[in-house]
C-alpha cells in the first residue's frame, strides 16, 4: 500500500510531547513522506507523501511505540487491543501496591505496630515479591518506550518513570539482598515507591483516556448519524440493504422520523428535515420534490423518497467528518512553541535529577544517601511533561468537534488561533450579508421593446450561475428565451454572447465603458436605484445601450444581529462588493457597516486585505467561497459560507454549513475561547513544572525537615494531566 496523498496511523504508547517530536521524527526519516504530524490526544499520524504505509508502520514501531493499521479519516476508530491491556496493566497495579503501600506505611502512621511481621514483610522478601510484578509486567510499557529512547538519546515521560522507578526499585533490592553494604541508617527499601510512581501513572493514563474519550465526542457523534441499512426500490420490490451496497441513483423510501441513510434528492412527498447536526440549524427546514437532502438528517412527520445522489465517502456527513479529523491532527502556530521547549525539558530534568542528588548526597545531613535518592526520584517523576503535550491537542479537538455541532467546520486547527488573532472582518455582500437572491424590480428601456431585450438578455445569462443571472433568468421565464452561441465571460464585468444574430452585453457600468457603449443616459436612473440600494445591470445589443435593469437584494433577517455581535467582539467590519459604490454604501448605512470597498474586482479584493495585512492587521474574509476565492486565500482567514449540501469546503480555512454571518461570530468567539483554555493549559503544565520541581529537589526541607515522597510526586504529576484534560472539556459547554 503506497500513499498518493496521506496515511493516518494510530499510534500507541505515547505519553507526552517528547514522544509525539520522537514519532514524527522516526516517520520523516522514511524515505517518500513529505510531512508528518503527530497528535498526542488523538493518539494519530497524519503521514503526507508517497511512502509505503508498512514504512511508516515499521518506523513507529522501530522508535518502541505500538502502530495501528492505516485508517480511512472519516472511519469511525477501532475499539483496540492495547487499551484492554492498558486497563489490565492497571489494576494490577492497583492490587498489588494497595496492600504494598498499606502495610509499608502502617508502622510511621501507627508506632504500635512498629517493627510488626506484616510490616516487616513488606520491607523485606514480600515486597519484592508484590512490586516485581507491577515494575515489569504493569510497568513494561515504560521500558519498552523508554529504552528506545535512551538508545536515540531522545527522552521522554516513559525514561523518566523507567528511571526513576527503577532506580527505587533496584536500590530496595539491593536493600533486602546485601543490606550490610549500605551506609548507616540508609538501608531502607522503596518498593512502595517504585510500584506506586508505576500505578499512579497507568492511573493518570487511564483517566486521560476517558477524558480524551469525551473529546472526541463530537466525531462519534457525527459517525453515529451513518445509518446502517436502507430500503431500496431494486427489481420492481422494496429492499433492505446495507449501506455500503446502495448506489448512486437508487431510489430510497423513508418513513416519518427516520434518518437519511445517503445525499439525495426528494422524487416523492414533503416533509420537515431536522438539518441540526449538519447545520446546527435548530428549526426543521421544509423540503419538497426537487430539494436536496442530507445524508444524517431526520425526516420529519410524513413519508418521502429520495433519489441518491452521492454514497458513502463522498456524502456531505463523510466529507464533514473528514475535515474534522484533519483540523483535530493539525497543530496550531502556538503549538511550535511547546514543542521546542519539550525537545530540551526532559534533558534538563534529567540534569537537574543528578545534581539534586549529588548537592544532597555532598551536602545533605545523614542519612545523606537516602534523602539524595528520595528528592533526585521526586524531581524526575513529577517533571514529566505530559500536561505540556495535551495543552494545546486537546483544546483543539475539543473546539473543533463543538463548532461542526454549531454548523461550523475547521478544516485545519491553525484557523482557531488566525481567527482568534483577528481585528478586521471584511464580508462579502451578495449572499453573505444579503439573501443571494436578488429579484429584478425595475425595467427601463432605452433602444426596442421590453419583451426582446429581456429574451436576448435572458439568453446571455442563461448558462451563468450568479444570483444576478438567475434573477434575470427567471424574470423572462414567462418568454420564449432564445439560444446564445459564443457565450463568453468577462469575470468582474459581464457576459457577451452572439443571440439571433445581435451581439448582446450584459454587465456592470464599467463593462459598458471598457466596450466604449454610450450609457450617459442611464446614469440618472442608475444613480437612483443605486441609492435605493438595488443592483444596476446595463444591457447593450450590437454596441448600443438598449435597457438599464434594477435587481434588489435584500439584507438577511439575521445580518443585523451578525454585525452587532462582530462589533461586539471588538471587530472592525467591513463590507466588499463588485456593485457600484451607492449600491454598497445603502446596505453597508442599513446594518451599521462603517467600511466600505465597492466596485472591487476578485483580485481587487484580495489587494485590499495586503493592504490591511502590510499595517499589521490580521484580516479575516468571508464570502461564498467561489468567486471570492483570491480573497478567501489571501486573508489570515478564509471563511466561506456553504448552504446545505452545496458547500465549498475547499475554498476556505472555515466552512459555515449554513448561510448564517452570525455563525462566523459564533466561530471566532470559540476561536478565541479556545485560544483562552490553551494558554491557561500552557501557564498550568509550565507553572507546575516550574513550582514543583524545586519543591521535589528539597527547597521546602529547611523550613519542615521532610522532602517530598516519590509517591506523592507520581500523584501531582498525574492530576497536573487531568487538570488540562478537565480544562480542555470545558470548550464542550461552549454556547453560541
Amino acid at each position: 500500500m503506497s500513499l498518493s496523498t496521506s496515511v493516518t496511523v494510530p499510534v500507541g504508547g505515547m505519553t507526552c510531547a517528547s514522544c509525539v517530536g520522537r514519532v514524527e521524527s522516526a516517520i520523516k526519516r522514511v524515505p517518500g513522506v513529505t510531512s508528518a504530524t503527530v497528535n498526542l490526544a488523538t493518539e494519530r499520524a497524519t503521514v503526507m507523501g508517497d511512502a509505503p504505509a508498512s514504512a511508516i508502520v515499521l518506523a513507529i514501531r522501530d522508535a518502541g511505540y505500538e502502530p495501528g493499521a492505516p485508517l480511512t479519516l472519516g472511519a469511525p476508530r477501532p475499539a483496540e487491543e492495547p487499551e484492554h491491556r492498558a486497563n489490565v496493566d492497571l489494576w494490577l497495579g492497583v492490587a498489588l501496591t494497595a496492600p504494598l503501600l498499606v502495610f509499608t506505611m502502617l508502622p510511621m502512621l501507627v508506632p504500635r505496630v512498629h517493627m510488626a511481621p506484616v510490616a516487616m514483610f513488606f520491607m523485606g522478601w514480600g515486597g519484592l515479591l508484590f512490586a516485581a510484578p507491577v515494575q515489569f509486567w504493569a510497568g513494561r510499557r515504560f521500558y519498552r518506550v523508554g529504552l528506545s529512547e535512551a538508545r536515540h538519546l531522545s527522552f521522554g515521560m516513559s525514561s523518566l518513570v523507567m528511571i526513576g522507578s527503577t532506580a527505587a526499585f533496584l536500590y530496595s533490592v539491593g536493600v533486602v539482598l546485601a543490606p550490610s553494604i549500605f551506609p548507616e541508617g540508609t538501608a531502607h527499601t522503596y518498593f512502595e515507591a517504585s510500584t506506586s510512581v508505576v500505578t499512579l501513572v497507568l492511573l493518570g493514563k487511564h483517566f486521560e483516556a476517558l477524558a480524551k474519550g469525551r473529546s472526541s465526542s463530537a466525531i462519534k457523534r457525527l459517525v453515529s448519524l451513518q445509518t446502517k441499512t436502507a430500503r431500496v426500490r431494486r427489481g420492481g420490490a422494496v429492499v433492505e440493504l446495507v449501506i455500503d451496497e446502495v448506489l448512486v441513483s437508487d431510489v430510497i423510501e423513508l418513513r416519518p422520523g427516520e434518518r437519511l441513510p445517503v445525499d439525495g434528492v426528494i422524487i416523492e412527498g414533503s416533509s420537515f428535515i431536522d438539518e441540526a447536526m449538519i447545520t446546527g440549524e435548530p428549526i426543521p427546514a421544509e423540503k419538497r420534490p426537487g430539494d436536496a437532502v442530507v445524508g444524517g438528517t431526520v425526516n420529519g412527520a410524513s413519508s418521502i423518497v429520495v433519489r441518491a445522489t452521492r454514497v458513502g465517502a463522498d456524502t456531505l456527513l463523510a466529507q464533514i467528518v473528514r475535515t474534522v479529523e484533519e483540523a483535530q491532527a493539525g497543530k496550531p502556530p502556538i503549538q511550535a512553541l511547546a514543542d521546542r521547549i519539550a525537545a530540551v525539558f526532559v534533558p534538563i530534568v534529567l540534569a537537574v535529577s543528578l545534581l539534586t542528588f549529588g548537592l544532597w548526597w555532598a551536602l545533605g545531613p545523614a542519612p545523606a544517601l537516602s534523602y539524595a535518592f528520595v528528592a533526585s526520584i521526586s524531581v524526575l517523576v513529577i517533571a514529566c511533561p505530559c500536561a505540556m503535550g495535551l495543552a494545546t491537542p486537546t483544546a483543539i479537538m475539543v473546539a473543533t468537534g463543538r463548532a461542526a455541532e454549531l454548523g461550523v467546520l475547521f478544516r485545519k486547527g491553525a484557523a482557531l488561533e488566525g481567527l482568534a488573532r483577528a481585528d478586521v472582518i471584511l464580508l462579502d455582500k451578495t449572499g453573505t450579508l444579503t439573501e443571494g437572491k436578488p429579484t429584478l424590480t425595475d425595467t427601463i428601456i432605452y433602444s426596442g421593446d421590453k419583451d426582446t431585450v429581456l429574451r436576448l438578455a435572458a439568453a446571455a445569462e442563461r448558462r451563468s450561475e450568479h444570483p444576478l443571472a438567475r434573477a434575470v433568468v427567471e424574470a423572462a421565464a414567462s418568454l420564449k428565451i432564445a439560444h446564445a452561441e459564443s457565450v463568453r465571460a468577462e469575470a468582474g464585468f459581464g457576459v457577451e454572447a452572439n443571440v439571433e444574430g445581435s451581439i448582446v452585453h450584459i454587465g456592470a457600468m464599467r463593462y459598458m465603458d471598457m466596450l466604449g457603449v454610450d450609457a450617459s443616459r442611464a446614469t440618472e436612473d442608475a444613480t437612483r436605484f443605486s441609492k435605493q440600494g438595488k443592483i444596476n445591470i446595463f444591457v447593450a445589443i450590437d454596441h448600443q445601450l438598449a435597457a438599464l435593469l434594477a435587481v434588489a437584494d435584500a439584507p438577511k433577517s439575521t445580518s443585523a444581529e451578525a454585525i452587532s455581535r462582530l462589533r461586539a467582539l471588538g471587530l472592525e467590519i467591513g463590507v466588499v462588493s463588485g456593485d457600484a459604490q451607492a449600491t454598497t454604501d445603502t446596505i453597508a448605512s442599513r446594518l451599521g457597516i462603517g467600511l466600505v470597498l465597492a466596485e472591487r474586482l476578485p483580485n481587487d479584493k484580495a489587494e485590499d486585505i495586503r493592504r490591511l495585512q502590510a499595517k499589521g492587521r490580521h484580516v479575516v474574509f468571508v464570502g461564498d467561497g467561489i468567486n471570492d476565492a483570491p480573497a478567501l486565500a489571501t486573508a489570515d482567514v478564509g471563511v466561506a459560507i456553504g448552504t446545505g449540501t452545496d458547500i465549498a469546503i475547499e475554498a476556505g480555512d472555515v466552512v459555515l454549513m449554513r448561510g448564517d454571518l452570525r455563525a462566523a461570530a459564533d466561530a471566532i468567539a470559540l476561536s478565541r475561547r479556545a485560544m483562552r483554555t490553551i494558554h491557561q493549559n500552557f501557564f498550568w503544565a509550565y507553572g507546575y513544572n516550574i513550582a514543583l520541581i524545586p519543591l521535589a529537589a528539597g527547597a521546602l526541607f529547611p523550613l519542615f525537615h521532610a522532602l517530598l515522597s516519590p509517591v506523592l510526586a507520581a500523584a501531582a504529576m498525574s492530576s497536573s494531566s487531568i487538570f488540562v484534560l478537565a480544562n480542555s472539556l470545558r470548550l464542550k459547554r461552549f454556547r453560541a
